[in-house]
């Protein structure tokens, strides 16, 4: 028989984000200190993930190479072929442990070295790696809340214990999230209210805020169930913007050539969220949502995941969905967790 999962509901579990950073923080750093991660400071890693964990690692990727490393993010299914030599080691990362992809791209691979990242170690991914990380983040909601945060926490951590260091204090990580709960809700309720109704949502970033932007369109398409799609920032310049009107919609994540892009657009009439550490004003057709600076991109993707959980649920209740459920869910997308009774 297998075991459900207990959830919280969205809200509550992103209440408990802050505790739940500082909780894996510290259970993360002791594994760490155990775990050899000679092949991700010599070698080329890979990391491994599906949906928002895919995400996650594609923030890593960005980051590791930022800090010396090889690194390259791959959904779990491009790896399905055994005699493909991609890498010298694989992480696999999944969120609950339960991921099949990540897993089995790991399993092929059993003369390489191997290592998983869920929210508890002794989940199913367990079985396909040779070392494992479990997070210890805590009780999660549908979608991911705490389970992505202490993935990417775990990603962020490894990274600076393999190469250049970041220059980040992960101690201050937790209070700081905290802070910026407790003082965005104005700037995300009105972000909330201008894209409220869009047909569509595009979130663009570079770099590391790719995969926060790819985070967020995948929160947008499975709560909300608007068709959005994440962009990498010079990319959408060269034509996908085009589609783009009065009643779509664009979250933007970054510091650099974002900020020219959410005013261009905003001047287009297309509603348009920034999320950003610069100082920006709003003005008409355009809403900025301050996070943080940092020059870790694994930090800032951690801070913007915030302004973007509180958006999507802002958006899924205006349509009438307060919980989250699928409608076409897959059987095959999950490994069992046997019952020990």
């Amino acid at each position: 028989m297998e075991i459900v999962l207990e959830r919280l509901p969205f809200r509550d579990a992103v209440a408990l984000q802050p505790q739940s950073l500082q909780t894996a923080l510290a259970r993360i750093r002791e594994i760490i200190k155990g775990t050899d991660l000679d092949a991700v400071r010599n070698g080329t890693t890979a990391l491994v993930g599906i949906g928002a964990s895919f995400y996650a690692a594609v923030v890593a990727a960005a980051q590791f190479r930022k800090q010396g490393l090889r690194a390259f993010a791959f959904a779990g299914g491009e790896l399905y072929d055994a005699e493909d030599n991609a890498a010298d080691v694989y992480i696999a990362v999944s969120a609950s442990g339960r991921s099949v992809e990540p897993a089995k791209a790991a399993g092929l691979r059993p003369k390489s070295e191997t290592l998983g990242i869920a929210k508890t170690s002794n989940s199913p991914l367990a079985a396909s790696v040779g070392q494992m990380i479990g997070t210890d983040s805590g009780i999660d909601s549908g979608p991911n809340t705490t389970s992505y945060l202490g993935s990417l926490l775990a990603l962020g951590l490894i990274a600076d214990a393999s190469g250049k260091t970041s220059g980040f204090d992960w101690d201050t990580l937790a209070r700081s999230f905290g802070t910026l709960q407790a003082s965005i809700g104005g700037s995300v309720s009105k972000a909330s209210q201008l894209l409220n109704g869009k047909r569509s949502i595009d979130c663009v970033g570079a770099n590391a805020a790719y995969g926060a932007a790819g985070y967020a369109a995948l929160l947008l398409r499975e709560a909300v169930r608007v068709p959005a799609q994440n962009w990498d920032t010079l990319n959408f310049l060269h034509g996908p913007m085009e589609p783009n009107d009065s009643g779509t919609g664009v979250i933007i994540f970054g510091d650099g050539r974002e900020l020219q892009l959410a005013n261009d657009l905003a001047d287009f009439g297309i509603a348009t969220v920034l999320i950003t550490s610069v100082d920006v004003q709003d003005k008409q057709n355009l809403v900025v949502v301050r996070i943080p600076s940092s020059s870790n991109g694994v930090v800032n993707a951690i801070f913007a995941a915030l302004p973007t959980q509180i958006i999507m649920q802002d958006l899924a209740e205006a349509v009438g969905l307060p919980k989250c459920e699928f409608r076409y869910r897959q059987t095959d997308t999950k490994l069992p967790i046997a019952d020990s009774a």
